[in-house]
């Protein structure tokens, strides 16, 4: 009969205790925003990416791992801006005058010639 009584009046505790918790806590009591799923990417967006940026780029770590979404994200940056100064450098190569290219094979160093030497034939399997 004791045990009866001391769990009737713990339950009544716990009733009492969560209602006030649930109903006396007030306006200013709101629980706090939760936090994105998914953060920003510290990559710039007002000028190129130099290496110090990926030297620096850290990925949130999920339980599991990475965050495919987020490193998906980043990577596809990267491949697009690539692809840019992939682009740029074409079109600046495209538009060197004919003089540029002749001044820059002239600065270019010459090949080395072929050591002379009896020639070898390396198709015949010796045995």
């Amino acid at each position: 009969m004791i045990v009866f009584w001391f769990l009737l009046i713990a339950l009544v505790v716990v009733v009492a205790a969560v209602t006030l918790a649930v109903i006396g806590g007030g306006a200013e009591a709101v629980l706090p925003d939760a936090e994105p799923d998914r953060v920003a990417d510290a990559l710039p967006e007002t000028r190129p990416v130099v290496r110090e940026d990926i030297d620096a780029l850290r990925l949130p770590i999920a339980p599991r791992g990475y965050r495919v979404a987020e490193v998906d994200d980043v990577l596809d940056r990267l491949s697009a801006e690539l692809a840019e100064r992939d682009a740029r450098i074409a079109e600046l190569t495209a538009a060197r005058t004919p003089a540029d290219r002749t001044a820059a094979q002239a600065s270019a160093p010459a090949p080395a010639p072929a050591p002379a030497g009896p020639a070898v034939d390396l198709t015949k399997d010796e045995r």
